[in-house]
């Protein structure tokens, strides 16, 4: 494991942007993954009220206090926005999944001093994920 992803690890409790009600998403694995891990997660959803359980934060400024970490599975264009709305709310740890990164997001982050996991492995298969 690399120090960056064992950094992120470490900085909990952490948010999943992206997260869904359908389990054969994605959003909702990473969540899920979370979980099995008893680690401290909250979803975030615009719509949904509670997600596996769990309340959802309406957008990243509606987050906990201390959220220190963010999951992202997100479009690269919403990526983008996630990236200038997690650095407003103070969260400088991003883990763009796979597919949820672009260039843009990746040199605005750098821009913003955010440390950033991209274009390498999934949450789910760091931590082990089990359906």
């Amino acid at each position: 494991m690399d120090d960056s992803i064992r950094d992120f690890l470490a900085a909990g409790p952490w948010a999943v942007i992206g997260a869904s009600t359908d389990r054969s998403k994605y959003g909702n694995k990473v969540l899920r993954c979370y979980q099995q891990h008893a680690l401290a997660v909250t979803p975030v959803h615009p719509r949904e009220e509670r997600i596996e359980g769990l309340a959802c934060a309406k957008s990243i400024a509606d987050l906990p206090a201390g959220v220190r970490g963010l999951s992202i599975i997100t479009p690269p264009p919403v990526t983008e926005k996630v990236v200038e709305e997690a650095a407003a709310a103070g969260i400088r740890r991003l883990w763009m999944q796979p597919g949820a990164e672009s260039e843009r997001a990746l040199a605005r982050a750098a821009e913003l001093g955010l440390a950033v996991i991209a274009r390498g492995p999934c949450l789910l298969v760091v931590l082990g994920y089990r359906e």
